[in-house]
């Protein structure tokens, strides 16, 4: 099946569930202010106003002096096309491994694994930087405000210098597919300034009539930053790079217009600035340089369209389109008596102990934003800093990891009712199974399609660390299509759609469970376990003192491994097919080796009760089955839940962002709403600018982006994922209200909220109390809603809300 095709078949599943979001009957209230605010223009990225349409990400600084615009585009990646057979003796080496696994030989099989090695992945490179020179010399300008309003995704500046109010206001088109910039001056006072533009890759930037353009070529390679200075880090081939073109254009002003190297406007009340961008880009398997897209026309046309209407009408469009997404759900946790507070200060107010309840839901809402401005259908998936990075060796390539960090970005995207921006992840998969059916045989000779911890937007799938530099410990581990996998399921779970399923989905799950089928191997017992095996980044002690990484049976692996063979196996009775093969993953799935509960009464990460190097270590992968899984849960499993709960207590609520993050999630399933309160507090700990620590002391920047620390978006969709799961949860067959509510939020309502089996669910509560829930259903038929250790059954009917 052709990616096009899987495209709409997504698509349709998308307006099935739109379809099934009725409004409410009642008579709209106003909706509540959504806005980030700052008194000074920002020095720094993480002080900056983050714009985007899913495609193009504009940063605004906010300057007086200039203005400072840092662009993005999602498909603009170094590199080409990978190469999947770059390890074509590979499997060779497994029954080497797995002897010494097996044999007790940690140190053998830690060496022989690196040999499954490749290349690292590409970087999501930086396409250039916007400026517009004011001129305002050493200008000190009074009532300054910048400002970022999430729900119409406008972002503005506003300032008084020379008896003249200065006003910019700034947006990323969807629908129209440009940057739209309006300056205007009030007063005495006129607009003179001129248009540059610069870009950390081979550029050239010329000025021509009402134009700017800013052309250029991404490196065929880029090293990972954390390999340090070396030689070729950064590497140019003027043939198979990708290009790109940026434009600015005058399209509308009073001024006058002139060029010389720049573009200027002088003598003007009004100017309305559009930016278009495009690539060479043109599908993970084809040279961006000698099969690519003619990124100037792309450009060009992007533009025409834009500049047939008026600022307006853009405008207009654009919040229209923004807001059929943002709006679908509103939180209160009560009055705000603190936005009329910069945001930094809100949040540093927060960290040193004040209650700030509007500001959590500001930041939950803030979660929505960004995901709606860096996922949209057609595109690409979000990357680790989403789509914006101002780096051409940016931390871990701003690429695609998925052993925690490229999943974290779509766990909001189901429940906080934003199906169609997981849409890009979804059909991102078809690629890395074509790449990944390649990596599963040659390197270890298995069936079906898999993917390592890595990847880009070329679809790699191999083992990363330039063919045996890299340790296991980060390079070998190879669940990464099982857990992407996960997420079809869940796209199904929460909309019933069985034509996509059939037609897209349950192909990609079966191939990732083939994979599993071939890849598993008994232990010295019977069980079924992966070997060779590491949990991701993640490292043991034995009782001898070896400290490791490679081993068999992690209970992560086999956590996720479990998780999708029971979502291939409810799949395939739904769909009435594969009955041979759904019984060879049923007899697989009993033969899979159980979790373990260790010594200390926690959940054991490795096959034996072994230590971990760091106790407080960053991932908790192995807690897989608790969250984002449901193979644990209270009801079912309520031992293992009981040592997942000591595993959350042996490693605290600190570390990076995003493991705080995931925290909110494993306390909210474990239905404790005053520890994942605590982890908030924690992720919105106030991270200044020069706080340079990185993997320890995680927490939020002044303008709400999340710090690992440095800079990940991860953290940000962990977080409102988390709050949602506070809220609501149905993983394990009912709709659960306030499963996890903190004393801190005694009164509160969300509306809009998505539950699994095609529910959408307003609730209210009042003194810790539920006070009122509205569940409208997607389809005809019972369901249970269960609140306070109480389940009670309803009936319901498609549309029509059920109050309780």
């Amino acid at each position: 099946m052709s990616l096009e095709k899987s495209i709409i078949l997504l698509a349709f599943a998308i307006s099935a569930c739109s379809q099934a979001q009725p409004a409410q009957t009642n008579e709209p209230e106003p909706l509540p202010k959504r806005v980030l605010w700052f008194e000074a223009p920002a020095k720094h990225f993480e002080e900056a106003l983050p714009l985007g349409n899913g495609r193009i990400g504009a940063t605004v600084y906010g300057g007086i002096k200039e203005e400072h615009i840092m662009m993005n585009d999602q498909t603009l990646w170094a590199g080409g096309p990978v190469n999947p057979y770059m390890t074509p003796n590979a499997k060779q080496y497994l029954p080497a491994i797995r002897e010494a696994l097996f044999k007790e030989d940690y140190p053998l099989a830690n060496q022989l694994t690196k040999k499954l090695q490749g290349k690292f992945s590409e970087s999501y490179a930086p396409l250039g930087d916007f400026y517009l020179d004011f001129g305002q010399a050493d200008a000190t300008p009074e009532n300054y405000r910048r400002e970022l309003d999430i729900r119409n995704a406008l972002a503005s500046v506003e300032y008084s210098l020379d008896n003249t109010i200065y006003r910019r206001e700034y947006f990323t088109s969807y629908p129209g597919q440009v940057v739209a910039i309006r300056l205007t001056a009030e007063g005495e006072g006129k607009l003179n300034f001129a248009v540059r533009a610069s870009s950390q890759l081979q550029h050239q930037a010329r000025a021509q009539g009402r134009q700017l353009l800013l052309t250029g070529q991404a490196p065929v390679h880029a090293e990972p930053s954390y390999r340090g200075d070396m030689p070729n880090a950064i590497v140019y081939n003027s043939l198979n790079g990708m290009h790109y073109q940026a434009i600015a254009f005058i399209s509308q002003t009073d001024g006058q217009i002139s060029t010389d190297s720049l573009l200027r406007v002088s003598g003007a009340k009004e100017a309305i600035i559009l930016i278009s961008t495009a690539t060479s880009f043109n599908g993970y398997d084809r040279n961006p340089g000698t099969e690519g897209k003619d990124e100037s026309l792309y450009a060009q046309n992007f533009l025409a369209s834009a500049a047939a209407k008026s600022y307006e009408e853009l405008r207009q469009e654009h919040i229209e389109d923004f807001n059929r997404f943002f709006n679908r759900v509103e939180l209160e946790l009560g009055p705000s008596n603190t936005a009329s507070i910069p945001t930094p200060q809100r949040l540093q107010q927060f960290s040193e102990g004040k209650a700030d309840n509007d500001l959590i839901a500001l930041y939950y809402q803030f979660g929505r934003y960004l995901l709606i401005s860096s996922s949209r259908p057609g595109g690409q998936p979000a990357n680790l800093q989403g789509i914006w990075n101002g780096q051409l060796r940016p931390p871990w390539s701003s690429n695609y990891t998925v052993n925690i960090n490229t999943e974290m970005n779509y766990w909001p995207a189901e429940n906080s009712n934003l199906s169609e921006m997981h849409t890009p992840l979804l059909t991102f998969l078809q690629g890395l199974s074509k790449t990944g059916a390649i990596t599963a045989e040659t390197v270890y000779g298995c069936r079906g399609w898999c993917c390592h911890h890595n990847t880009d937007i070329w679809a790699m799938t191999n083992a990363v660390g330039d063919f045996g530099q890299g340790d296991p410990v980060w390079a070998n581990w190879n669940m990464g299509g099982v857990w992407l996998s996960t997420h079809l399921w869940e796209r199904f779970a929460f909309q019933r759609d069985s034509v996509p399923l059939r037609r897209y989905a349950y192909p990609l799950m079966k191939g990732a469970a083939l994979f599993c089928l071939d890849y598993l191997t008994e232990d010295k017992h019977g069980y079924l376990v992966t070997a060779p095996s590491t949990s991701p980044e993640n490292q043991y002690k034995t009782p001898e003192g070896y400290i490791g990484s490679v081993l068999y049976g992690a209970t992560a692996d086999l956590a996720m491994i479990r998780e999708l063979f029971l979502d291939v196996i409810e799949a395939s009775q739904i769909l009435g097919i594969d009955a041979a093969f759904r019984d060879s993953v049923e007899q697989a799935l009993g033969k899979l080796y159980p979790y373990q509960v260790g010594h200390k009464g926690n959940l054991q990460e490795w096959y034996h009760d072994w230590e971990d190097q760091d106790p407080n270590h960053r991932h908790l992968s192995h807690l897989f089955g608790l969250y984002p899984g449901h193979s644990i849960t209270i009801e079912k499993t309520p031992e293992l839940a009981k040592a997942c709960r000591r595993s959350l207590e042996l490693r605290t609520n600190n570390g990076t962002g995003w493991s705080i993050a995931w925290k909110i999630s494993l306390w909210a399933r474990l239905r404790d709403g005053e520890m994942a309160y605590d982890a908030i507090q924690k992720l919105l700990q106030y991270h200044g600018l020069d706080q340079a620590t990185e993997y320890q002391g995680g927490g939020t920047y002044p303008n709400l982006l999340d710090a690992h620390p440095p800079f990940q978006i991860d953290g940000n969709f962990g977080g409102t994922a988390g709050i949602t799961e506070m809220l609501l949860q149905s993983h394990d067959g009912a709709i659960h209200l306030l499963p996890a509510l903190p004393k801190a939020w005694p009164s509160g309502s969300v509306k809009g909220l998505r539950a699994r089996g095609g529910y959408t669910v307003d609730i209210s509560w009042e003194e810790g109390r539920l006070k009122k829930a509205v569940i409208v259903p997607d389809f005809d038929g019972k369901f249970s809603v269960r609140y306070d250790g109480k389940t009670q059954e309803y009936a319901g009917k498609r549309g029509v809300g059920i109050e309780m």
